[in-house]
C-alpha cells in the first residue's frame, strides 16, 4: 500500500494503490515505459531524443537516482505540470495513470533494478505461499490454487468423483476419453497408489506422445504441403513420428534440440538422426516457376531465424530482418549473423526439394530377416559337401559316357521354302545356309 502525500506542488492527495509486493521490471515497469516513453526514447536510434534511452540500465542511470524517487529526472518529468517539461509530451495524446506513476516511484525506490530480455532469465523455484487452510493441499500447485482463493473469498470446489477425474486426465495427457475398461479398474482401485497408476498407464500409452507431438509440431509449422502458391504435396511423416517417439521415449531436450539443428552433421548419423534434422526442412517452399532463386533464398533464411528464435530463445527476431528491434535486444546485424547458421544448407531455391529415402523401423526388421537368412544361405553354399559332389562327379561321367555310347552327329535341317518381304532374294547353299541378295531394305522380314 503506497501513500504519494503531494505532487509537484498541487494539494495533497492520497492514492491508495496496491501494488505487488515486489516491483519486477520486466513485468510491472517495462510496459509502462514501452505505451509512454520507449517512442522517444527506446532502442531505435533513428527515432531517439535527446540522447536518452530508456530500456537499458546504462541508459536510464543519466535519469535515475536509486533509491530517491525525488532526486530522479524521469520521475520528476512524470510529475510536474509545466508544458515545456512534463513527460510524455502532449503531443503523444495520452498520459499514465496515477496507479502507473505510483509503480514507477516504488521502482526507483526498490532502486530501479532493470532485468534482462524475459527468456534470458532462468527460472526460480518461487516460496509456496503460505495459506489458512492446511489441510486441503497435497502438493505446491494446490498452495498457489488456494492462496488466490483465499485471497479472493473463495473455497475450493468439491473433488471431482473418479469417472470425472479419469476422464480429465486421459484427455489432458492423450487427448482421448477412456476406456470403459479403464474407467472401471480405476474406480474399483481400492489402493493408496490409485491415481499414480492411472497417470503411469496413460504415459506408457503411444497416444501420450501423439498428444504432446500437437504443441512442437505447430510450433516448427509442420506442413504436409508446400505453402507460398500451391498446396503439393510433400512427406514428412518420418519427422512427425520421431518428435511422437522423442516424447514418448523422454529424450533428454538438450539431444532432441541437437538432433533437430544438426543431427545430419552429427559423426556416424543414424537414420534417426537424419530424419529429425528434417526440421530445417520444414518451412514454406514454392515451385512457382517466375519466382526469384536468390529472393526466396533470403525468405527461406529469414523464415529459419524467425522460427529458430521463437522456439529456442523465446524472442521475436522477425523484427530485427529489416531494422534493430525495437523491443528484443536483437540489432539487424545479429539477425543475419543468426542466419548464416543455416547457410550451409543446400537446398532448391525454387522448385522440388531433393527427396532422403530412409526405410521405416519395419523395413529395417524386415531388411535385417533377409540379410541373417541370405547370411545362413551362404554359409550353406559354402560349407563342403563331399558326398553331394562325388554323387554329381558320378551323374556327369554317366551323361558323358551315354553320350559317346549313342555317337550324336550334327542334322543340318534345309528349309523347304524361304520368303522375303523386302524383295531381297533369298538362296538356299549346300551347307544349309541362305544367302540374301539383290535389294537391302532398311528394315525386312524373313520367313
Amino acid at each position: 500500500m503506497l501513500i504519494i502525500p503531494a505532487i509537484g506542488g498541487s494539494p495533497a492527495m492520497l492514492l491508495l494503490l496496491l501494488l505487488p509486493h515486489a516491483i519486477e521490471f520486466n513485468r510491472d515497469v517495462r510496459p509502462i515505459l514501452s505505451e509512454y516513453c520507449f517512442t522517444c526514447h527506446g532502442p531505435d536510434t533513428a527515432k531517439r531524443k535527446a540522447g536518452l534511452r530508456l530500456d537499458t540500465a546504462e541508459g536510464g542511470k543519466t535519469v535515475l537516482v536509486p533509491g530517491k524517487p525525488a532526486d530522479s529526472e524521469l520521475f520528476s518529468r512524470l510529475m510536474t505540470h509545466e508544458p515545456n517539461k512534463s513527460m510524455p509530451p502532449a503531443s503523444l495524446g495520452k498520459k499514465p495513470t496515477p496507479a502507473q506513476v505510483a509503480l514507477i516511484k516504488r521502482w526507483i525506490e526498490e532502486g530501479a533494478v532493470y532485468q534482462a530480455q524475459w527468456s534470458f532469465i532462468a527460472p526460480n523455484r518461487p516460496t509456496v505461499p503460505k495459506v489458512s487452510d492446511t489441510g486441503w493441499g497435497r502438493n505446491a500447485i494446490d498452495g498457489f490454487l488456494l492462496a488466490r482463493l483465499e485471497a479472493e473469498g473463495l473455497k475450493p470446489s468439491r473433488e471431482a468423483d473418479r469417472r470425472t477425474l479419469l476422464r480429465r486426465l486421459s484427455f489432458d495427457l492423450l487427448g482421448l476419453p477412456p476406456t470403459p475398461e479403464a474407467v472401471d479398474a480405476f474406480v474399483n482401485d481400492k489402493g493408496e497408489k490409485a491415481y499414480e497408476r492411472a497417470v503411469d498407464q496413460l504415459l506408457a500409452s503411444r497416444h501420450f506422445g501423439e498428444r504432446m507431438a500437437l504443441y512442437w509440431l505447430d510450433l516448427v509449422r509442420y506442413g504436409d504441403t508446400g505453402g507460398y502458391h500451391s498446396d503439393n504435396h510433400r512427406d514428412i511423416s518420418l519427422y512427425r513420428d520421431w518428435v511422437i517417439d522423442a516424447f514418448n521415449n523422454n529424450k533428454r531436450f538438450d539431444q532432441f534440440t541437437i538432433e533437430q539443428l544438426a543431427g545430419d552433421l552429427l559423426p556416424a548419423a543414424s537414420s534417426e538422426q537424419r530424419i529429425a534434422s528434417g526440421y530445417n526442412r520444414m518451412l514454406m517452399t514454392t515451385e512457382e516457376g517466375g519466382a526469384q532463386a536468390k529472393e526466396y533464398l533470403a525468405k527461406y533464411a529469414a523464415d529459419r531465424v524467425r522460427n529458430a528464435s521463437t522456439v529456442w530463445l523465446g524472442l521475436t527476431m522477425g523484427c530485427a530482418e529489416c531494422h534493430s528491434h525495437k523491443y528484443d535486444p536483437v540489432t539487424i546485424r545479429e539477425f543475419y549473423q543468426f542466419a548464416a547458421f543455416w547457410a550451409d544448407i543446400s537446398e532448391v531455391p525454387v522448385g522440388r526439394q531433393p527427396q532422403t529415402k530412409i526405410p521405416t523401423t519395419e523395413h529395417q526388421l524386415t531388411l535385417a530377416r533377409i540379410d541373417q537368412e541370405l547370411t545362413e544361405a551362404r554359409r550353406k553354399l559354402e560349407t563342403p559337401t563331399p558326398a553331394l559332389e562325388a554323387a554329381q562327379k558320378k551323374w556327369e561321367t554317366a551323361i558323358v559316357e551315354d553320350i559317346e555310347r549313342a555317337k550324336p552327329a550334327w542334322r543340318v535341317v534345309v528349309p523347304n521354302k524361304s520368303e522375303s518381304l523386302g524383295g531381297q532374294t533369298l538362296t538356299t547353299q549346300s551347307d544349309g545356309s541362305i544367302l540374301a541378295s539383290g535389294k537391302t531394305p532398311l528394315k525386312d522380314t524373313l520367313t
